[in-house]
């Protein structure tokens, strides 16, 4: 959410930021919008100061006996009061909210230009893409000939774009899961939270998901929604609260389903876990003071990518361009993980830095002195479940078929190696 004063302030500079993320000018029309505003709310204080002046005129009026006076009084009273009803102050501060809520936030003056995520920028690389020296598979051909990967009864139960994993797939996801939450927690200072799954329309708000992008959302017969990601109820911990700075940077992570639409996705990566209706993730989420939100961004990002290492995948780390970064995000960082099977790099975690965006939308402050100042918000994968086990499967694939588990895992799935069907 912006700040209407920032649009006063530098209307052709506000346009110009929309730009970047090709949004066509807004400022004029927002302007027009808050001038309709401002000037309702000038009526209405006019009327409501000439009632109150009325009011008095007509005590004095009644006491000196003047009934007309008094009458005639009462009279210009319902008509101020006629026009401060007629102002539609509140329809009119609706509207500029509206207006300023379905645009992103602005972006970082670091962040590359670019129209989409041919132009992202590589920050740097960790390993070189592995060669086997066999004919790798993905991680969908893996899992069938394992027995362990079942599409077929997954569309039978609930349709596209989900899946059925069994034996030591459907150990090795919540191995996955538990690992990585239990590395945040104890070696990287998050909070561990369980959240809920529904959530109600003013929790969408105030991390940017209503009202632009309902059509991507679950919505329930009672108007609630399923989470796309963990980022929505945790960052939402901090809405109408005002902290105390003492207990900032607050940080949580938590293990939970998210569900999407994938409208718009058609034809988009229908074979296999890459792009489902319901997959798990651990999120990451900082709620810091303005000045320690960049380090912090920083700082969690080197969480999610201390999850890639430990898991021996390749991975690099990319800086979204204007084009490609979220709506509510002012900077974002990706982390891409190398596969073996469709030698390609591909999204595995997305780490931003909110700044004051979606604070403003909650109004989630901190008291710092006399002043209740807005918090930064910043959220990241760390990482998704569904893909960490597509990488892992197809990075540690063996030439029988088999798949090698990563040694920070083994304790947890009880085992060195998915053997090969027989």
């Amino acid at each position: 959410m912006h700040d209407i004063r920032v649009v006063r302030a530098d209307a052709a500079g506000f346009d110009a930021a929309m730009a970047r993320r090709g949004v066509e000018p807004q400022a004029a029309g927002i302007l027009a919008l808050d001038e309709a505003r401002r000037a309702a709310i000038a009526l209405t204080e006019g009327a409501q100061a000439r009632r109150n002046a009325l009011s008095r005129e007509i005590g004095a009026a009644m006491k000196r006996g003047d009934r007309d006076e008094a009458e005639r009084l009462k009279a210009e009273v319902a008509a101020a009061v006629a026009a401060a009803e007629g102002a539609e102050v509140e329809a009119k501060e609706a509207a500029v909210a509206e207006a300023l809520s379905v645009l992103p936030n602005l972006l970082d003056p670091e962040v590359p230009e670019g129209r989409d995520e041919n132009d992202n920028v590589v920050v740097r690389q960790h390993g070189e893409p592995a060669r086997p020296n066999f004919e790798a598979k993905q991680h969908f051909e893996l899992g069938e000939a394992l027995g362990l990967m079942d599409f077929a009864a997954a569309t039978k139960i609930s349709g596209s774009r989900f899946v059925v994993l069994k034996g030591a797939l459907a150990r090795l996801e919540r191995a996955l899961g538990q690992w990585m939450l239990t590395l945040h927690t104890d070696q990287h200072g998050y909070s561990e939270t369980s959240v809920p799954n529904l959530v109600n329309a003013a929790t969408m708000f105030g991390t940017g998901q209503l009202p632009k992008f309902e059509e991507d959302l679950f919505k329930t017969t009672d108007g609630r929604y399923l989470i796309p990601t963990a980022e929505v109820p945790l960052t939402n911990l901090a809405r109408d609260e005002i902290l105390a700075e003492a207990v900032l940077p607050l940080r949580f992570t938590a293990l939970s389903p998210s569900f999407r639409s994938e409208a718009g996705s058609a034809g988009r990566d229908t074979r296999g876990m890459l792009r489902q209706h319901q997959f798990s993730k651990v999120e990451l989420v900082s709620i810091t003071r303005p000045e320690e939100s960049d380090a912090e961004h920083e700082r969690m990002t080197e969480c999610a990518e201390a999850v890639l290492t430990a898991l021996g995948l390749t991975w690099r780390r990319v800086f979204l361009c204007a084009g490609d970064t979220g709506f509510s995000a002012a900077r974002t960082y990706d982390l891409e993980v190398w596969l073996p099977g469709q030698q390609a790099w591909r999204e595995i975690s997305s780490c931003s830095n909110c700044r004051e965006f979606q604070a403003r939308r909650m109004k989630a402050r901190y008291r710092r002195g006399k002043d209740n100042v807005l918090v930064h918000t910043l959220n990241g994968s760390g990482v998704a479940v569904g893909r960490a086990l597509i990488a892992v499967m197809e990075t540690h694939q063996q030439e029988d078929g088999g798949i090698l588990v990563p040694e920070v895992l083994r304790p947890w799935m009880g085992m060195e190696r998915i053997p090969a069907r027989m």
